[in-house]
């Protein structure tokens, strides 16, 4: 009688453990494919590329924060009074995408937290008059309580300033040069009362394996 010779169909415990490999396999895949994610220094210089970046923000808002509180002619304007400043949104004038507002706010919360200025936020005009029309109009406010227009204050000086940029490329280097300037004026006057600029200068060279 002849035999037929059948293949040996896989244990169920053997197919549980090939099931534990490929789950084995997948979850070292996993792995493998996670992002890390950790908290950095804020203040570390910045080197991934030469473009504006955090470090060069930093520098700007810090040297002219310092200079302009070191200014005699500042130092005699806060002596007995705290100046109230308008600020100016900074002005980009290089062809990057740059947060100038980050710049601003970097350079007034300094300014505020030296105590010798008070702020004007002109972002905030129009939340602040909605709010004054509802006060004022709404029959919902307590008429005592509402805050009557023309009780604002003026600003006395305007903070103002520029970012401009040169850069320069061949096929072995990238040069890039950045200058910012920043003036004070007094609004009754028109004067500029100070006026500072800091350069930054940044170099990219072609490594063997390219940029």
């Amino acid at each position: 009688m002849n035999t037929v010779n059948t293949p040996n169909k896989p244990s169920l415990k053997a197919l549980s453990g090939y099931a534990l490999i490929g789950l084995s396999a997948l979850a070292l895949s996993g792995c493998a494919n996670k992002a890390v994610v950790s908290y950095g220094d804020a203040q570390a210089v910045e080197t991934t590329d030469i473009n504006f970046g955090s470090t060069d923000l930093q520098k700007v808002a810090s040297q002219m924060t310092d200079s302009l509180l070191a200014s005699p002619v500042v130092g005699t304007m806060t002596a007995n009074s705290r100046p109230i400043v308008f600020v100016e949104r900074i002005k980009n004038k290089t062809s990057e995408h740059i947060d100038s507002e980050s710049i601003t706010d970097s350079i007034s919360t300094q300014l505020l937290r030296s105590g010798k200025f008070r702020f004007v936020d002109m972002t905030r005009v129009e939340a602040v008059r909605e709010q004054l029309n509802f006060q004022n109009d709404d029959v919902l406010v307590n008429p005592s309580t509402a805050i009557a227009f023309g009780q604002q204050v003026g600003a006395q000086y305007m903070l103002y300033g520029n970012l401009s940029s040169i850069v320069k490329s061949n096929k072995d280097k990238a040069d890039v040069y950045y200058k910012f300037t920043m003036r004070l004026m007094d609004l009754k006057s028109g004067l500029v009362e100070w006026a500072d600029e800091t350069e930054i200068r940044k170099t990219r060279e072609k490594s063997t394996f390219g940029w």
